[in-house]
This record gives C-alpha cells, structure tokens and sequence, in this order.
C-alpha cells in the first residue's frame, strides 16, 4: 500500500491557502499536510469553520514567518511529495520595499532552490500586478493580458512578485526534470474571505455594503474593469499545476473576462435582490490598474484547466452564499 501523500502549503491560514487546504484534505485520502503561517493575515479561522459549510483542519501547522524558518531544514524533515506556496505580504498598497522584498522574494528564493535540486513539484503564487498599468497597452485599449506583456509594475508587490518570476526563469534552465508552476492570480473572491478586511474583494465589500441597505460606494466613474474570478477556480487550477502532466511556466489564472464596477453592482442588486445605484468617488491611488484582464490560452493547454464560473455567474453564487449568512446571523 503507498504511503499517504505529504504536502506543504505556506500560507495555509490565509484565503486562498486555506481553501487549498480544504480542497486537498477532501480530494487525498489519507494526506499528510503540513501549514507555516505566521497568521499575520490568516487565522485559525480558516481552518475551523462553524456552521453549515464549516470544516476542520487535521494536519499540522508551523506558526512562524517563512523568513525565519530554516527552509532546507523543513524540507529535509518533512519530505513533501508537493509544495504550495501561497505566503506573501498581499496588500498592494504597502510601500515597505524592504518588507516586500524580505517577506515575499527571500523565502521564496529558498523553496525553488530546495525544490529544484530535490525534484519536488512546487507550485507559487505570483500576480497579475506584475503587468501594472499600463501592461503594452492593455489599460487604454482594454484588450487581454498576455503572459509577456508583465514586467511593468507599479508597485512594490507587483515587483517582488516580479523578481520571484525572474528567479524561476533563471534557475529553470539548470534543472531540466524540475516541475516548477508560477500562477498569476486576478482578482480572486469567493467563500473564506471573511476575514481579510479591507482586504476583502471588492465583490464581497460591495454585497455586505448592499445587503446593509447602503448604496455600494465605487471609484468614479464605474467603469474600470477587473477580471474577478471565484476562488474554487484558483484552486482548480493550483492543484492542476501539480500534476505530473503540467509543463512549467508563469500562467494567468482569471475568468479572461473583464467586468467593470458597475457590471458588479447590477449583477450584485440581481442577486441579492435590492435596488441601489452606486455612490462613486474619487481614486486616491496613484497605481491603480483601470483594467485586468487574463488570457487564458497558454493556461489552458499548459495545465488542462478552465474556469467553470464566469464572473457573472460567481456573484451569483457568491451573493447567495453571503445573503444566506447575514439570514442565518439574524435568526
């Protein structure tokens, strides 16, 4: 009988990292997991989860910052058959370059290294902030973004995210049977994102705004547009870029879809069923992206992946899973 598959995930506690969790604990039987957070911005919450759709974690946690931990020595211990490797600083508004640079580049830098030379799958989070602003064009003339149109990005996350790609191709060349997976995340909402506070996606702050009876406040005038895609689609195709037939490579993970705000608060009013115009007001950030949106088609024949919902359609599930929630707190 094979042994139970081990597989480490950073950043097990946060969002996504926790619904990967979730995701492969119901899917492998018998996996051995082990989670390192340092619960800055994830919680145990995640991971024990109450009421109709609770869960609960069963395998182990590592509580410390990934750039304080040995990171050959945990490999060397822990022997994963995968790494996932979801830890990072996420806010995009933070302007500490040498947090970003520290929390997010070194660590990361240490887990290729071991996986490489080990021949350990490992699959990472990069972003779609590496294309900036302007990503060729892409904001003015709103057409998809393409896997080498990144490189331009206007902050400090989106480089640290860049740097980490740059190590991936520079490494790459040198270990040839190395299964490396670098995957730019949209805008990803969904299921387990209660408490990522401001943090939040924009679809979940704009449904609880609406289901409070408060016109949904968005930056004027509404129509910047993001390619919003549901977290059981991120981790869909997380798990996809693990397996064995997976080519290595930096792909976008989205809907290839672009909705504007106010797309999301017409389909938001439909599905909670409420009647509020938006309140708009005025960007005060000086980096903000007016457009994303994905091109899927390396994507899909890379790693046999596509999205299952449309962004239209994950609001819709999404909505009725928060409009449930707030009935549920009530009675």
């Amino acid at each position: 009988m094979a042994a139970p598959q081990r597989i480490l995930v950073t950043g097990g506690a946060g969002f996504v990292g926790s619904r990967l969790v979730k995701k492969l604990q119901e899917t492998i039987p018998g996996v051995d997991l082990l989670v390192v957070d340092d619960f800055r911005t994830g919680t145990f919450a995640n991971l024990s989860e109450e009421g109709k759709r609770g869960w609960s974690y069963r395998g182990r946690v590592i509580a410390y910052p990934l750039h304080e931990v040995d990171i050959d020595g945990l490999i060397e211990d822990f022997e994963p058959d995968a790494v996932y490797h979801e830890a990072s600083i996420t806010d995009t508004t933070v302007e500490d370059e040498a947090a970003m640079i520290r929390d997010n580049v070194e660590p990361f830098e240490a887990l290729l290294a071991v996986c490489l030379e080990r021949e350990i799958p490992l699959v990472w989070v990069s972003s779609a902030a590496t294309y900036g602003t302007q990503a060729s064009g892409a904001t003015a003339e709103r057409r998809l973004f393409k896997p080498d149109d990144a490189g331009r990005p206007a902050n400090v996350y989106g480089f640290s995210k860049w740097v980490m790609e740059n190590a991936q191709r520079r490494l790459m060349p040198h270990f040839p049977d190395g299964h490396v997976v670098g995957l730019r995340y949209f805008n990803v909402f969904g299921p387990g994102e209660a408490n990522k506070g401001h943090m939040a996606s924009m679809i979940r702050q704009l449904a609880l705004q609406m289901l409070d009876g408060k016109r949904p406040r968005i930056f004027a005038p509404g129509t910047q547009a993001r390619d919003h895609v549901h977290v059981s689609d991120v981790v869909d195709a997380t798990i996809a870029a693990a397996r064995p037939g997976a080519r290595s490579g930096i792909y976008n993970v989205g809907t290839g879809e672009a909705t504007s705000f106010n797309q999301v608060v017409d389909a938001l009013n439909e599905a909670l069923g409420t009647d509020l115009q938006p309140e708009y007001f005025d960007n005060p950030f000086r980096f903000y992206q007016d457009h994303t949106q994905a091109d899927l088609a390396e994507t899909r024949e890379a790693l046999k992946w596509k999205p299952r919902f449309s962004t239209a359609e994950g609001i819709k599930h999404y909505a009725g899973i928060l409009k449930s929630e707030r009935e549920e707190n009530r009675g």
